[in-house]
């Protein structure tokens, strides 16, 4: 498992990405990698294009990201999820509180 970051050159976009398993073993990193977001009030994206597993406490991190971040960016959307993990994002009702694709 692991989790990269990125911010577009412009400053519009800030990217997580997250590989493997989403679960507890990654709670220091999810929370550093947006610690350090800035003020250019940038669109983030969470990238689970590789993710294969996603347990409860990565849906409390999600939660704990939003309210960290309020009105520091412009929006939060997690993205490229595959079928299983966008399944568990459903029951949880994820989709009304963030832009989900």
């Amino acid at each position: 498992m692991s989790l990269t970051k990125s911010l577009a050159a412009d400053g519009s976009t800030f990217t997580i990405q997250i590989k493997g398993k989403f679960d507890f073993n990654l709670v220091q990193d999810f929370r550093a990698a947006y610690a350090d977001i800035g003020d250019s009030s940038p669109k983030v994206i969470i990238d689970l294009r590789e993710t294969e597993y996603m347990d409860s406490s990565a849906l409390g991190m999600l939660l704990n990201m939003q309210k960290n971040l309020g009105s520091k960016v412009s929006g939060i959307r997690i993205a490229n999820c595959r079928p299983q993990i966008k399944k568990i994002l459903q029951i949880s009702r994820f989709d009304k509180k963030f832009e989900i694709d």
